[in-house]
């Protein structure tokens, strides 16, 4: 008896598997976790898990496209400020890109960061100006204005699009991440810095595995509070209430 040769009638099945396991490569993941503020219980406050930024970088073998280029130019990124207030409190942007600072206040604000990250003092601008600056280097910036004490804001600065800011429920999504190999980092305002970089870590995501996890973040309070004004000195209690600088 003889038989025909047996046809290997899988590998149309086992082509269309690798294509369609490498488009779901190429669109990307979406890496999820959860943040959870530690403070100390004698703070007696509803938990507010906001405002903390958890971002990736890559450190290769990933198997999905680089991202693609996007000019900072194309986006407007702005930190408004009114009421003595900077909207929003913490803003990423990416390399190169130029952050506008309008005034709608009725009277006069001076923004600077002479602290960390982009060092610069837009002086002192009325009620409707705009004043904007570039931020050209990855880093965490702190922006005060030198007339209201109150007033602070974050920029932070990356190189990568992937990162989020987590609510107020703790959580975050980073959308379109390629799969394959990044180094973990995550800031927040009211933590130590020591603290940050032990939270640092290598991770590895496919289509099986994209989540972070409980991330908890041991708080230590307001590390912003106390801040110098542009001079080095303390602020004048006497300013913001009765200042010219406050009259519309």
């Amino acid at each position: 008896m003889s038989f025909a040769p047996r046809r290997h009638c899988c590998w149309p099945l086992l082509i269309w598997s690798l294509v369609a396991h490498a488009a779901l490569l190429a669109q990307g993941l979406t890496v999820t976790g959860h943040v959870t503020l530690v403070a100390p219980a004698s703070r007696g406050r509803p938990a507010d898990n906001s405002n903390a930024v958890v971002y990736l970088t890559p450190l290769g073998g990933t198997t999905g496209p680089p991202p693609a280029r996007t000019e900072p130019s194309s986006h407007h990124f702005r930190l408004v400020q009114k009421n003595k207030r900077f909207t929003p409190h913490i803003l990423v942007v990416p390399v190169g890109a130029v952050v506008e600072f309008p005034n709608y206040d009725p009277f006069f604000h001076n923004v600077f960061s002479l602290f960390e990250g982009k060092r610069f003092d837009l002086g002192l601008y009325e009620a409707g100006a705009t004043r904007a600056i570039s931020f050209n280097t990855p880093g965490v910036s702190y922006i005060f204005c030198n007339i209201h004490p109150e007033m602070s804001a974050v920029v932070i600065v990356t190189k990568y699009p992937y990162y989020a800011i987590s609510n107020a429920a703790g959580d975050v999504a980073i959308s379109d991440v390629p799969a394959g190999r990044y180094q973990l980092s995550i800031w927040h305002e009211r933590c130590l810095p020591d603290a940050l970089r032990s939270l640092s870590r290598e991770v590895t995501f496919s289509p099986g595995t994209s989540s972070l996890g409980e991330l908890r973040l041991p708080e230590s309070g307001d590390l912003l509070s106390k801040h110098k004004n542009k001079y080095g000195r303390d602020y004048d209690p006497t300013l913001p209430s009765s200042s010219i600088y406050d009259q519309p």
